[in-house]
């Protein structure tokens, strides 16, 4: 293949539009443009990022496979948000995706953007068998402590799915009192599709509670912070005291 007498911008189109650009690729390595040589470059940069995603979510499903080979199909991941903040809920997620399906991009919740993350719930949300999600607030979060709440959150999160979850793969929590079968994960989130899911689900919903809690509250900047600890929050809480919706038994270090 030649490609001396073509255009960069229509070599770029080829490469975009070849299935199987081995020839294409050969003819621009021989190709001693410099503009070339950089389309050469990018090329081979995008298939590397695109080799190690396939990689990253292969491993995401390694628990997940392991559990369909034993007979489970139902797998529900579940994860929470909101532990930390001084502020609002905490949200728990139950998400059960369907054996095999890959999601591209799915990972733990905190390693993605905002506007990935909107992407991504729309897909799960469509994708899933089955979602649940649970919520326990500030004064419930004060009443028992954030440990046991938390566990409350995730246990509503599996009751509310509408198929049973026949096992459970679990970000750092045990729900003893389910009678599921259950796996806790040490950072979960970033090692099994099925909780980046849910963390993605429950990291979605409880901004989005924020956003418009922020509405009534607008003088402490729940919209930009979610209600965790920032220098911005604390300056408000101290201006301002503690708002309804504040959890008042994080509040030890603020006055």
């Amino acid at each position: 293949m030649n490609i001396h007498s073509i255009s960069i911008t229509k070599i770029s189109n080829m490469l975009q539009e070849e299935r199987d650009p081995e020839q294409l690729l050969k003819a621009m390595e021989e190709d001693g443009r410099s503009g070339v040589q950089r389309l050469l470059e990018r090329y081979y940069r995008q298939q590397e990022a695109i080799r190690k995603q396939k990689e990253k979510s292969e491993q995401l499903l390694l628990e997940e496979r392991r559990l369909w080979a034993q007979g489970y199909s139902l797998i529900g991941g579940v994860d929470e948000v909101g532990r930390g903040p001084l502020a609002g809920p905490v949200v728990a997620a139950c998400v059960i995706l369907p054996p095999d399906l890959i999601i591209e991009g799915v990972d733990d919740s905190k390693k993605l953007s905002s506007a990935k993350r909107e992407e991504l719930y729309d897909i799960i949300s469509e994708k899933a068998e089955a979602m649940g999600l649970g919520m326990v607030n500030h004064d419930r979060i004060d009443e028992i402590n954030i440990y046991y709440a938390t566990m409350e959150a995730m246990s509503q999160a599996v009751n509310a799915c509408k198929k049973a979850p026949e096992y459970l793969l679990i970000d750092a929590m045990r729900l003893k009192e389910l009678p599921i079968p259950q796996l806790s994960i040490i950072g979960g989130d970033g090692k099994s599709q099925s909780i980046a899911a849910a963390s993605i689900i429950a990291k979605v919903t409880r901004d989005r509670m924020m956003v418009k809690l922020a509405e009534t509250y607008p003088e402490y900047g729940f919209e930009k912070h979610k209600g965790y600890c920032t220098e911005e929050h604390v300056a408000a809480i101290r201006q301002y005291g503690m708002s309804p919706i504040h959890r008042r038994s994080f509040m030890k270090n603020i006055f």
